[in-house]
């Protein structure tokens, strides 16, 4: 998503973000999007949590709630190298 934004690019739309709401609304913009973060990193571990419990419960091979929490964690990483460039370049 991100990958094919360059410096320059960056920095327009940051120009941009601060004509549109100011100097003053960014730090506020800024720790939404981070609660927002927050609350989907808690959804996922939520989720994961379930899964394992469930298929504890139901006697599942491990092994298939092995892969769901691979690709879980994978999604959670994304989410981290995004969230991650975004806390750097604010």
């Amino acid at each position: 998503m991100f990958l094919f934004i360059s410096g320059p690019e960056i920095l327009f739309i940051l120009l941009i973000v601060v004509m549109v709401f100011g100097a003053d609304k960014i730090p506020e913009i800024a720790k939404g999007l981070g609660k927002g973060m927050q609350q989907l990193r808690n959804a996922t571990n939520d989720i994961k949590s379930e899964i394992q419990k469930s298929a504890e419960k139901q006697g599942i091979d491990s092994s298939l709630t092995k892969d769901i929490n691979e690709e879980i964690n994978k999604v959670k990483d994304d989410m981290d190298d995004i969230t991650g460039s975004i806390k750097r370049r604010l």
